[in-house]
């Protein structure tokens, strides 16, 4: 799961930033994995991946040490209480989450670190920031959702096996 997390922040940082360099905005990809992860694994899981997610955009691109891995566990978090009411062929309610869960995060980031700033535009940026950011990241989810289900499937089988062998008699 670190792997996905690592190799998952290096397209957000490096693929979609030059992909979408015109709209000057890119879809917030560590946003759906950790809604997805929450979602399939419940709270602790999600809040795990949001926050290595949230540490790692920090570290690189933050200027405040955490804020994004707070973001990220919150949304982890409350991700995960829909865990029991999950259904895995029905990609509606994964799209509604990470629709509203990249509205929370955008209208946070603008809260926090361009209102205390002193720029008080925020019906600009949420008409050029959040709602492309909120199309590009329902888009992308649909496409790599079914990816994440794939992987999460294949990780909980590998689990469900080593955790069997070790209680085998031998």
């Amino acid at each position: 799961m670190i792997l996905l997390i690592f190799f998952c922040f290096l397209l957000q940082s490096t693929l979609f930033q030059n992909i979408f360099a015109a709209a000057e905005i890119a879809p917030n990809f560590m946003g759906i994995l950790t809604v997805s992860f929450g979602l399939m694994r419940g709270k602790r899981e999600g809040m795990f991946v949001g926050f290595l997610g949230g540490i790692l955009s920090d570290l690189f691109f933050g200027s405040a040490l955490g804020f994004t891995a707070l973001l990220y566990v919150i949304i982890g978090y409350c991700c995960g209480f829909c865990y029991r009411i999950f259904y895995d062929d029905d990609v509606k309610m994964p799209v509604i989450l990470i629709a509203v869960s990249d509205i929370g995060y955008g209208i946070a980031m603008y809260a926090f670190q361009f209102l205390l700033r002193g720029r008080l535009g925020f019906l600009t940026y949420i008409y050029r920031i959040i709602i492309p950011e909120i199309v590009y990241t329902v888009f992308l989810t649909i496409i790599v959702y079914r990816i994440f289900y794939w992987i999460n499937y294949h990780l909980m089988d590998t689990v469900r096996k080593e955790s069997e062998s070790i209680w085998e008699l031998k």
